[in-house]
């Protein structure tokens, strides 16, 4: 063992092993390809971790690069237009029907039939209901008779006038006579002409037992029904019934509209009766119903300093409908739009409406200018909805922005819409 242990020592210590001896082992314990390997590995594992730093620093650069190029607004432009609009003003208005009435009855009795309901379309004379009245039928048939006795009494004053007339040429009657016979007759004469009278009154009556349509329209109410008890009169007036009647039918004449507008005083002078406007509503985006200026009051209200002037509208087809909201589009001079805005309009273009901003400090639009946004103040000298008249601030070259967002800011990089490269820089510049 000691001979064992002193052969180890000497190959340890570096003396030449006998055959058949152990590879030689450090100082530790672990042999020298250990080492080898294990610093192999060390180099592996930091080659790994230095190319996924520098893949995630790659991956990193380009995900900002996205970022930076996805935070650039993508906008559409257009160019103002070098033109004038003719001066016009729209003011709000009131559509009305020509002609707009109530249908009470004239005779008092029980519903028996209705003909026409609410949308129905009626010509003049039509039957819109029938009215039992029994108390007027009885009362026109008592009228009558009382009528014929008054015409027998009547023939009988008649034939004693004559007679008298005849015997006071032989002295055979008195004068006295013969003037009571003639004014006997008389009196005769003016009860058949009061029971004639009451006559035709009834029949009149009877005839209102049909409630006929006054005019051509529509039917726009119906506020009875068969069997309903009927007062006739107006309303407020009170029945025998001591009840206040109320209406059976509404109608109104649409085949010409009244549009009542109220104009400023300012442009007064421009409203002259038999020139045209024309009507524009939300009902009907896009269209325009021409109308004429039928007449005005010819009196500005203290309280509003407004002229009320009435537009007629045909509505051959039915559509345009009572007590729709409209805009009234007058022709006005250049001279009054200019002072009501307060502008002068020497160089005017006209852009679209949907590329205005409503900002606090006032009207604005944005314009494209190196890839950055400018907000340009401008002011409106007319305006026709789609489209206005801009006074100053802009040049049929500048690229301004369509539908912008609340959000647009100064200074704030954009990008225009199917241009990149130099057909971008060319539309306002990429802003690099």
């Amino acid at each position: 063992m000691a001979t064992e242990l002193n052969e180890t020592t000497m190959t340890a210590s570096g003396h030449q092993a006998p055959p058949g001896t152990p590879p030689a082992v450090s100082r530790r314990g672990l042999p020298a390809i250990a080492w080898i390997a294990l610093a192999v590995l060390v180099l592996v594992a930091l080659a790994a971790i230095g190319y996924g730093i520098l893949q995630r620093s790659a991956a990193e650069h380009t995900l900002s690069k996205q970022t930076d190029a996805a935070a650039v607004q993508t906008v559409a432009v257009t160019h103002p237009t070098a033109a004038r609009l003719t001066p016009e003003i729209a003011l709000p208005g009131n559509v009305q029907a020509f002609t707009d009435t109530p249908i009470y009855a004239r005779t008092s009795g029980y519903l028996r039939r209705w003909y026409f309901d609410i949308g129905a379309h009626v010509r003049k004379g039509q039957m819109l209901a029938q009215i039992e009245s029994p108390e007027v039928d009885q009362q026109l048939q008592q009228a009558q008779a009382n009528l014929k006795s008054a015409q027998a009494n009547l023939d009988l004053a008649n034939t004693t006038r004559t007679r008298y007339v005849d015997l006071l040429k032989s002295n055979s009657v008195s004068k006295q006579e013969t003037d009571q016979a003639v004014s006997g007759a008389a009196a005769q004469q003016a009860g058949v002409d009061a029971a004639e009278a009451n006559v035709r009154r009834l029949q009149q009556l009877q005839g209102f037992e049909n409630v006929v349509a006054p005019f051509d329209g529509i039917v726009t109410a119906r506020n009875t029904d068969v069997g309903a008890l009927i007062d006739s009169g107006a309303a407020g007036s009170a029945s025998s019934t001591g009840s206040s009647p109320k209406e059976l039918f509404h109608m109104a004449a649409i085949g010409l509209m009244r549009v009542y507008v109220p104009v400023p005083e300012v442009y007064a002078a421009d409203v002259v009766d038999g020139r045209r406007a024309y009507l524009t509503l939300d009902a009907y985006p896009g269209r325009r119903f021409e109308g004429t200026i039928a007449r005005n009051s010819n009196a500005i209200d203290p309280t509003t300093r407004t002229l009320n002037v009435e537009v007629d509208v045909p509505n051959p087809k039915g559509e345009l409908l009572p007590g729709a909201y409209v805009f009234v589009h007058f022709r006005v001079s250049s001279e009054h739009a200019q002072s009501a805005n307060g502008i002068a309009t020497n160089q005017p273009v006209t852009i679209p409406s949907n590329t205005l901003l409503f900002r606090s400090e006032g009207l604005r639009v944005g314009v494209v200018r190196n890839g950055r946004v400018h907000l340009q103040p401008v002011s409106i000298s007319s305006d026709e909805g789609a489209i206005v008249q801009i006074s100053s601030g802009l040049q049929p070259s500048d690229s301004i922005i369509l539908d912008p967002s609340d959000s647009l800011a100064e200074g704030q990089q954009v990008q225009v819409a199917g241009a990149s490269g130099p057909a971008q820089r060319a539309a306002g510049g990429s802003g690099q």
